[in-house]
């Protein structure tokens, strides 16, 4: 008896039916069998599931001598289920990578309920995948298993049947069976009923589905008179609570549930046809006089749908409709006359003040295009106050980033008149990036770029001929930016001399270290232990932080690792702290005991400080991380370095000279940890190497150099000394006192 059973219906989705089927079949968890029904479909779907049967013992192929609807196969593939639980997937959905492997421990966890809801994603045609915005139900906190009066809440999901795991000697006992229908709308007397008879139920918050919105061919996209099939399915619902008196109390939300329903099937106006849309009403309106409970509240909220159905008023809602319209559009050119007005009454004060004297003791500093205090910018900062203080410092930020400014600094919210006077009238101008606008250069006025560190793929000019990772760049518009610089920072030689040639200009290069770096020389084994409590890294645990790099040339960003994967190879002694990069446009995975999300973290460096180890790929944090002379290991696999190299190119070959063990694979990075080579001799050889040709001057006063050169005018002869790489004490990693205990083993290159 398998974990699981597996159900695919399968009609007319030839062109996705493999991926689906790979994905169930590639699961880390191979207890299952996939039983892939065809329901008769004309096309290669029946070939298709006869294919992988003759390779895979797993699958059961199952053909229909006649379409039935999803309904009709799901039942028959019931009939021949013999697992512990069934899942149910659409022929052009897909599993998750170890979905499988994730429900079981869940299951496991809370005792075997009869079902589990899990969440999805839904996968559109462009690549843009959306997780479910009801996912708040899902969440794993509070007891289980459950009942559904303890989380009601779950009736607000979708009501599909391919986001739960359903017990099968429950689904037996209770004789639960699809509807015949359309395929539109006939999971709703299978949902509601599920959940409502179910003894216990337990949720897991994490994508298991990727559920496909195909642009042509799916049927809620469809004008067409399936969607009257809701009015048959609605009439089984309530026919089965006539049939459960235990189940009354759930009468007046199912009903409530039904009149939304019918009212967002009336309300898209693609779905049904022009003259089947006042019978579509007048049947609505007998379903809501058939079923509406006595003494039931209607929520505000609910009113005007339940009025609409109610009397079947298509001409007042006509109206409404119409009139509703009309007052948007109205708003909508109202705001864009408010908004142009003021942008014309700020660039007129910005012209105002850029004919005020400039202000020689303020300061304006930004990170990052207005996000939050850090980066070198943020070093900066800190230390005009503690080395210029009678320079009057401010930072532009959004206003859900102005947590991250201290106190004593001004904040300042971009596209202001408060933002253009200080642009205006500030002596000092700090970015790592640009100003928006961009502001107007003045004579006296002095800008210092920090950028972002050092580089290892191609940056400025050298992306005119890489136009994946340069997309709209506008090379002039560059170039007249660099022109405002009057000095730009660099960390090592390597930095001083790609920087010199990729943006060209007049300014003056000050080889002074990288400002953001100071905190590790800085911080305290105090510092490190509070920032660990802080993002709730157990004791006696080894912290991995995972921070790969953005793909210029790709629209949708993969991870290029499992990490649930890598933690349970690894065993509990091992936690990941993963960080997505700024534009990558959400977190790496779903948070679990182990892998802790870090992406909306303000200070890269606090997690840096927080973490016994680094793996990165070709991100520009490994020429930061290495000043802590912690473990680094580059997961660079052949062919991913191949595409990265052909289509944003780098300075040099990483995996000839790494700071630390190469993976080319997940099973290979797992190895390195598992054997202990992450922390072996060879890799402190490498780190070593790496450290003193890029970080040659961050000794924990870069940013106090800058300062006394820029603002005090200091000579470098009197600027402080720079203290060697291999004379430096950088704060220790907690693991690293225990590791020492351990016999590191003898490393051969990689």
């Amino acid at each position: 008896m398998p974990r699981f059973s597996v159900i695919v219906p399968a009609y007319q989705v030839q062109a996705y039916l493999h991926e689906c089927l790979e994905s169930v079949l590639s699961q880390s968890c191979p207890d299952l069998e996939l039983i892939a029904v065809d329901d008769c479909s004309p096309d290669a779907c029946g070939a298709i599931v006869d294919e992988f049967a003759a390779r895979d013992p797993r699958v059961r192929p199952l053909h229909l001598p006649a379409n039935g609807g999803p309904g009709r196969a799901r039942n028959a593939g019931m009939a021949e289920a013999t697992g512990d639980y069934v899942l149910f997937l659409d022929g052009d959905d897909t599993l998750t990578p170890d979905a499988l492997r994730t429900i079981a421990d869940r299951l496991k966890e809370t005792g075997d309920p009869d079902v589990l809801v899990y969440d999805h994603a839904r996968t559109h045609w462009s690549g843009e995948t959306l997780r479910d915005q009801s996912a708040e139900h899902l969440t794993e906190q509070g007891p289980a298993p459950f009942r559904l009066e303890d989380r009601p809440g779950l009736l607000n999901l979708l009501t599909v049947a391919w986001n739960k795991a359903y017990r099968r000697e429950f689904v037996e006992r209770e004789a639960f069976a699809f509807p015949p229908g359309s395929g539109c709308d006939d999971d709703t007397p299978w949902t509601y009923p599920v959940l409502m008879t179910a003894g216990s139920l337990a949720t897991l918050d994490r994508v298991c589905v990727h559920h496909r919105q195909r642009r042509r061919g799916g049927i809620l996209g469809t004008t067409d008179r399936r969607h009257f099939d809701v009015f048959e399915q609605y009439d089984r619902l309530f026919a089965f609570l006539d049939g459960r008196p235990e189940l009354a109390g759930w009468r007046p939300l199912l009903f409530r549930r039904m009149v939304d329903h019918l009212v967002t099937v009336y309300g898209r106006r693609a779905r049904l046809p022009r003259a089947a849309r006042t019978e579509f009403l007048r049947k609505s309106r007998a379903h809501y006089r058939r079923y509406r409970t006595p003494g039931s509240p209607v929520p505000p909220g609910s009113r005007a749908r339940h009025v609409l159905i109610r009397l079947g008023l298509l001409r007042t809602y006509r109206l409404l409709r119409l009139t509703s319209a009309v007052h948007r559009r109205a708003v909508r050119r109202s705001v864009r006359l408010l908004r142009s007005t003021r942008a014309m009454a700020l660039r007129l004060h910005y012209r105002i003040q850029l004919r005020l004297p400039l202000r020689a003791d303020r300061a304006v500093f930004s990170s990052h295009r207005d996000r939050g205090h850090g980066c070198s910018p943020g070093a900066l900062e800190g230390a005009f106050r503690s080395f210029a203080p009678h320079i009057r410092t401010a930072w532009i930020a959004r206003p859900e980033h102005h947590h991250t400014v201290p106190t004593a600094t001004r904040r300042l919210r971009p596209d202001t008149a408060a933002y253009w006077t200080a642009l205006a009238r500030s002596k000092y101008l700090v970015t790592n990036a640009e100003f928006d606008g961009p502001p107007v250069k003045r004579s006296g006025q002095i800008v210092v770029q920090t950028l972002h560190g050092t580089p290892l793929k191609h940056m400025g000019l050298d992306l005119q001929e890489r136009p994946a990772a340069a997309r709209d760049t506008d090379f002039g518009a560059l170039v007249r930016n660099v022109d405002t610089w009057d000095y730009v920072v660099s960390a090592n030689r390597h930095s001083t001399l790609t920087w010199e040639r990729v943006y060209p200009g007049g300014y003056t290069t000050l080889a002074h270290g990288c400002p953001r770096n100071d905190v590790f020389q800085r911080a305290t084994s105090a510092d490190v232990a509070r920032l660990r409590e802080t993002l709730g890294i157990p004791a006696d645990t080894v912290a991995i932080l995972y921070a790969p790099t953005y793909r210029d040339y790709r629209r949708t960003q993969r991870t290029a690792l499992d990490l649930e994967r890598v933690v349970r190879r690894l065993g509990p002694r091992f936690v990941v702290l993963a960080r997505a990069h700024p534009r990558h446009g959400g977190p790496l995975t779903g948070p679990t005991a182990r892998v802790i999300d870090v992406t909306d973290h303000h200070s890269v460096e606090s997690l840096c400080l927080a973490s016994d180890a680094l793996v990165t790929d070709y991100s520009s944090i490994m020429f930061d991380y290495a000043n802590l002379d912690r473990p680094i290991v580059v997961h660079a696999a052949d062919e991913d370095w191949a595409a990265y190299e052909a289509a944003r190119g780098t300075y040099f070959d990483l995996r000839s000279f790494p700071p630390g063990a190469v993976a080319r694979s997940e099973d290979e990075l797992i190895d390195i940890f598992a054997t202990g080579h992450w922390r072996g001799s060879r890799s402190a050889q490498l780190r070593s190497a790496f450290r003193e040709r890029f970080c040659p001057y961050d000794d924990g006063r870069a940013a106090e150099r800058v300062v006394r050169r820029v603002v005090l005018g200091e000579a470098d002869a009197a600027l402080p000394p720079v203290v060697p790489p291999a004379e430096r004490h950088p704060v220790p990693s907690p693991a690293r006192t225990r590791l020492t205990m351990i016999p590191q083993p003898a490393e051969a290159p990689r």
